[in-house]
């Protein structure tokens, strides 16, 4: 069947599209920029990450008969676009300007799914915080005792390998974290999307990702930086791979799609306690006003989400569901 543009799909495209790579992409790749952006040219950053980008988006079509969300959409069909899809990534990009770290899972979805389904994916969200929380924490538990992460000692034989180890771990989470959030882009769009399409849409993709880079991140970056050592190459590829494992276990858990930002809120809200516990010289009093903004930015994008779901539910179309 010949699949056709319309205003409000192009529209929530071009939003969730810039949103997702603007908010939620500096999860994975935030670490990476952190500890690399003054040893290499942004545009290198861009172009590495752009391989890895458009050969998951095409693989993911050519081996899921033309669905680029890996089967995340399952439980959601595809619907005709309306103006209120489309509002829900531009609400996601206004407060990805102000710097705030919504879950780009339940505002943009929350416009299209059911409330079982949202039910569904608050569940699953919810674990992944608690079991990033606890894996990270015990796993830092033991890094923490064989490594001082606030100090960067690294022989300079040794700093070779861990800037490959950090490109090679990042690559890997990359891919990890776009087989997931790729659907809060697909969703915009038919679920056997065109060749030609598929054209434009990676170089849309690429497009906002160089921006990203050339910013540096934006203001989401800052909740990246602003924790122990995630400049340091040694402590980014820690966490890029304990984060990417993670993912994969969700991945493979079931289809229903997920908030990947609460799963790296948590792991870091693990990683700075058990940090916090084995440090002299750093205290939980400091680690709480971190942890506990970043919750309660969490929880902002929660009730944003809900409030949109229940006024498309119960509002503006309360018998079309």
């Amino acid at each position: 069947m010949e699949q056709t543009f319309s205003l409000w799909m192009v529209l929530g495209f071009l939003f969730a599209a810039y949103s997702v790579v603007a908010n939620d992409s500096v999860q994975t790749l935030g670490t990476w920029m952190a500890s690399n952006q003054n040893k290499f040219k942004w545009y290198y950053l861009w172009a590495a990450a752009t391989v890895v980008l458009w050969f998951t988006m095409w693989w993911g079509w050519s081996t899921n008969g033309g669905d680029i969300s890996y089967g995340r959409l399952n439980k959601i069909p595809f619907q005709e676009i309306q103006w209120y899809h489309a509002t829900a990534p531009l609400i996601l990009l206004l407060l990805t300007r102000i710097g705030i770290p919504v879950s780009t899972s339940f505002l943009v979805l929350s416009a299209f799914a059911s409330t079982f389904v949202l039910e569904k994916m608050l569940v699953k969200s919810i674990i992944g915080y608690a079991l990033a929380a606890v894996v990270a924490y015990a796993a830092w538990q033991i890094i923490e005792r064989i490594i001082d992460e606030k100090k960067n000692q690294i022989s300079e034989r040794n700093k070779t390998r861990w800037r490959i180890a950090q490109w090679c771990s990042t690559a890997f989470l990359w891919y990890t974290w776009l087989s997931h959030d790729m659907a809060n882009i697909a969703v915009f769009l038919p679920r056997a999307v065109p060749m030609e399409w598929m054209v434009a849409i990676s170089v849309v993709f690429a497009a906002f990702l160089g921006y990203t880079f050339w910013e540096k991140g934006g203001k989401i970056q800052k909740i990246v930086v602003e924790k122990t050592g995630t400049r340091f190459v040694r402590s980014a590829t820690m966490i890029d791979l304990v984060y990417a494992f993670i993912l994969l276990f969700f991945k493979q858990y079931n289809d229903i799609p997920m908030s990947t930002t609460w799963v790296f809120v948590g792991l870091l809200c693990g990683r700075e306690l058990a940090i916090s516990t084995l440090m002299k010289d750093y205290k939980f009093k400091y680690v709480f006003p971190i942890v506990a903004k970043d919750f309660a930015k969490m929880m902002l994008g929660l009730l944003v989400s809900v409030g949109i779901v229940l006024t498309i539910h119960y509002i503006i179309v309360p018998n079309g569901w």
